[in-house]
């Protein structure tokens, strides 16, 4: 599954199976959460996702840890998606 394949509203799990929120906007190199009880919005890598199936995308991080991860900053890196389909061709998870 690539990147651009997630779409909103989709459910974000914790490894231990506890929700971590949902999907708000997915990019080619992370997930804009909507979150209840931790920060109110999440940047998740794609680095730190595990699997994506049934609409729901596992993290590789216990729920309990997401809260740590310092990714309630969105990334200094630019985002933008690449001039040609294929650069997203290799962002799979």
């Amino acid at each position: 599954m690539r990147m651009a394949d997630i779409q909103p509203g989709w459910v974000v799990v914790g490894n231990d199976g506890h929700q971590v929120g949902t999907v708000r906007e997915a990019s080619q190199n992370y997930l804009l959460t909507d979150t209840s009880g931790l920060a109110s919005n999440l940047y998740i890598p794609a680095s730190a996702i595990a699997n994506v199936e049934h609409e729901m995308v596992h993290l590789a991080y216990p729920q309990r840890d997401v809260a740590q991860m310092g990714w309630e900053q969105p990334p200094r890196v630019d985002d933008s998606p690449s001039d040609s389909p294929e650069a997203d061709l290799h962002r799979h998870i």
